[in-house]
Order: structure tokens, then C-alpha cells, then sequence
């Protein structure tokens, strides 16, 4: 039988390690200002620094992530045009930028979740390997989840059945994503550092812009 495809569900992804050394550079103060924290101070006496994620405050307006913003900035905005949106009536806006680090002695992770009325989501890896963490999509269908099925072992040559999809990633990796699209981080083992730069978009109306101005 024929078929099209509709309704897809793409999750865009590049090498560019162009980035890496001056934002591992710039957010080395952020970490260390996060693990400062009392609470994080608690946390690590308590748990010795194992199952904790260490956020860093919004990094948007230190000009060190300039460069790597407005690259970021210009991939989403194409993101956006190939996806058919007119882009002539928004601005396609930051609302987002945090660095975070996962704890040295494992456990690390982030339960799913998505991030609501962001229209591109994605995150910049600093430091990962084979051997941390990585990210995990589901499938954001909620008819498709409802009357999910157990999948045979053998799935080559199947891409329409699956139900979640991981990324093994690498220092310059970088992944752009809807921001509907569920997704998590597997557990850390704590056996390499694991950093990386989350942000979101989100495109707002040429006159909302204006209005502020």
C-alpha cells in the first residue's frame, strides 16, 4: 500500500565544537555559584554530592554566550521557516538560558517533562561522553501513547513505532526540539562530568514586540 507521512515529529542535530571551550570557560563560575548554595552545601554534606542537578541562574545576558546565542538563535529561526510558520509577523525571542551540571558522584537526572508555550527548546553539551547521561524523547501523540504496544526486538527498518528515541552525545553536540516534546535525562553514573546549556525560544508576535518598545 501507498502512504504519506503526516504530523512528524523532528528533532534537529548538529556537531559544532566551535562553542565549547569558552562556554565551559564562562560557566565554570555559574556551577560553582550553584553548588554554593546552602541548600546545595546541605544537599552534598548530606548525600555526598550523589543524585543532584546543579542549575545555574540565566546566562542571557552575559555577553560570553554571545556568540553561541545568536548561532543558536539563527538555527531555531530556520527551524522555524522550514516548518512552514511565517516568520515575517514574529520575533523569535530567548525566554531561556541556563547552564547545569549533574552531581560528580552520579545519580543526576530529570524526571519527563516538556516546556510549555516554547515553540524550540534545546540544549548545548560541554561535557559528555558514552558513559553519562543523555537525553530520551517520547512520543508526544497522546492517541499514539494511549495504544502503545509491545515493540518485537528486531526493529530494523521500523521508524514509524517507536515510542521514545535517545541520543548518545558528545562535547559540541548540539539538539533543537519542539518545545511540546517530552523528554528526560537518563540516571548519571558519575563515572565523567556531565554539562550542558539548556534554552528555550519562543516566538512572539511582531506587535507584542513593538508594544514594549
Amino acid at each position: 500500500m501507498t502512504y504519506v507521512v503526516r504530523f512528524p515529529t523532528v528533532i534537529w542535530s548538529e556537531n559544532k565544537k566551535e562553542f565549547v571551550n569558552s562556554s565551559n570557560k564562562a560557566s565554570n563560575k555559574y556551577i560553582q555559584q550553584a553548588r554554593n548554595t546552602p541548600e546545595a552545601k546541605e544537599w552534598i554534606k548530606k548525600n555526598k554530592d550523589f543524585g543532584r542537578s546543579y542549575h545555574s541562574v540565566s546566562l542571557l545576558h552575559d555577553n560570553n554566550f554571545l556568540d553561541l546565542r545568536n548561532y543558536v538563535g539563527e538555527k531555531a529561526l530556520e527551524i522555524m521557516n522550514e516548518s512552514g510558520y511565517d516568520m515575517s509577523l514574529y520575533k523569535l525571542l530567548f525566554t531561556e538560558m541556563w547552564v547545569q551540571e549533574f552531581s560528580k558522584k552520579g545519580g543526576g537526572h530529570h524526571n519527563a517533562h516538556v516546556h510549555w508555550n516554547q515553540h524550540v527548546s534545546g540544549f548545548y553539551f560541554l561535557k559528555a561522553s558514552d558513559k553519562t547521561s543523555h537525553p530520551v524523547f517520547h512520543d508526544p501523540r497522546t492517541g499514539a501513547r494511549a495504544t502503545t504496544l509491545h515493540m518485537r526486538k528486531n526493529l530494523e527498518g521500523v521508524w514509524a513505532g517507536h515510542d521514545t528515541f535517545y541520543v548518545k552525545v558528545q562535547p559540541g553536540d548540539l539538539i533543537l526540539f519542539p518545545g511540546y516534546v517530552q523528554h528526560e535525562f537518563s540516571v548519571d553514573h558519575g563515572k565523567e562530568p556531565f554539562r550542558f546549556i539548556h534554552f528555550n525560544l519562543q516566538a512572539v508576535p511582531d506587535s507584542v514586540v513593538k508594544n514594549e518598545l
